[in-house]
């Protein structure tokens, strides 16, 4: 009992002291940058699919934008069946282009498939020094390009990218949202990602402003056909040809709602599995560290007598501690860091379900495709 409150408490003072402090929020857009004298062009390509209820206010905020450089918008549109492009049209907005888009092609994802159409079309139609890769349920508030843009002239920045700020209104967005956001700081520590000595590659694609000149370098779109976590993959390989920056937000807004537990799962789902690498023994790994991390400190900390529980309950503070300022970060009380334990138990039942999924033929759904075989098949070849 004692070894093992040795492991757990040995694992949150790695966590908290050794992996870039992902748990403290540090690394926000909050900054203001130095203003420029003379603004590039940017075009934003906007890959959508049937999402006519929202397509309108994720529009309604780009073309808010008060950038005072040239700024045009690609909309590229999925086949969607529910007139998302005839409502983005009835727009009526100059800056705003929308394409219809032709099927995926055999190893493609959908939405890389879009996002490769709008580049084409960008690189055809427009001198642009930037692109602004966003998604068809993000809102930017009217100031957001012009930070981007700052920050990335600024600092002479290949890919600069803002994790959006997701809807936290339900009670299963309460509880498991900000988890998400947590999770995925664990993963993918933002310092890391800025690094340039260190490997990891992170960026949220809901906001991401690249240099089209650097992405072709790095062996554009087309180098990311199948990945299913395209926004790491896209970040892996801009951070070969330039700087990367990731940071959290309030200027950038998902507008998609998660009213119930399973909305949420559905999302963790999707792309659990592929982040293991389709991998039964990286699944079973990582279901072993879960309980270890997350699990076991509880335990201990409330069965175990002596020393082992003293250790149990001393990582089960860490494990609070780290957790309060993304609680924080999203307008919730602190005291629900205490749930983090159950909340990671809810995040291992759906990584099971991501994989049982994929089995099945069905791993990473998204809008009627599944498309995790076409993932698990180009991360085989790789």
């Amino acid at each position: 009992m004692i070894a093992l409150g040795v492991v757990v408490l040995a694992i949150w003072l790695v966590l908290i002291f050794a992996r870039g402090k992902f748990w403290a929020c540090l690394d926000t857009d909050f900054a203001p940058k130095p203003q420029l004298t003379t603004w590039p062009a940017v075009v934003a390509v906007v890959p959508a699919r049937d999402e006519a209820e929202l397509i309108a206010q994720s529009m309604g905020g780009l073309l808010a934008q008060d950038y005072p450089g040239d700024f045009r918008i690609v909309l590229v549109d999925d086949q969607s069946s529910d007139g998302t492009a005839e409502i983005a049209r009835a727009l009526g907005n100059d800056r705003l282009r929308v394409l219809d888009g032709s099927a995926p092609p055999e190893g493609w994802t959908g939405k890389l498939w879009a996002m490769a159409q709008g580049v084409r079309y960008t690189r055809e139609n427009f001198s642009a020094k930037y692109i602004l890769f966003t998604d068809a349920d993000i809102f930017h508030e009217p100031d957001n390009l012009r930070m981007l843009v700052a920050r990335a002239e600024a600092d002479a920045i290949g890919l600069t990218s803002l994790m959006a700020l997701l809807r936290c209104q339900s009670f299963a967005e309460k509880l498991l949202v900000p988890a998400f956001v947590y999770f995925f700081q664990m993963l993918y520590p933002f310092r890391w990602a800025r690094d340039s000595r260190r490997r990891t590659g992170a960026a949220a694609g809901g906001c991401m402003l690249v240099r089209p000149d650097l992405l072709a370098t790095a062996g554009g779109i087309e180098s990311l056909r199948g990945a299913l976590i395209d926004d790491c993959a896209l970040a892996a390989r801009m951070k070969t040809v330039g700087p990367v920056w990731l940071g959290l937000t309030r200027r950038v807004k998902s507008l998609r709602p998660y009213p119930r537990i399973g909305d949420i799962g559905r999302m963790i789902s999707r792309s659990a599995y592929a982040q293991l690498g389709f991998s039964p023994w990286r699944l079973a790994g990582a279901m072993a560290g879960l309980v270890a991390t997350f699990v076991l400190p509880v335990i201990l900390a409330l069965r175990a007598p002596g020393v082992a529980g003293l250790l149990g309950a001393l990582a089960f503070g860490l494990m609070i501690a780290s957790f309060m300022p993304i609680n924080r970060f999203y307008g919730l009380s602190r005291a629900r860091a205490a749930l983090l334990p159950g909340i990671a138990a809810i995040y291992m039942v759906y990584t099971l379900r991501s994989a049982l999924d994929f089995y099945r033929g069905r791993g990473g759904m998204w809008k009627g495709r599944a498309q995790a075989q076409r993932g698990a098949q180009e991360a085989g070849e790789a």
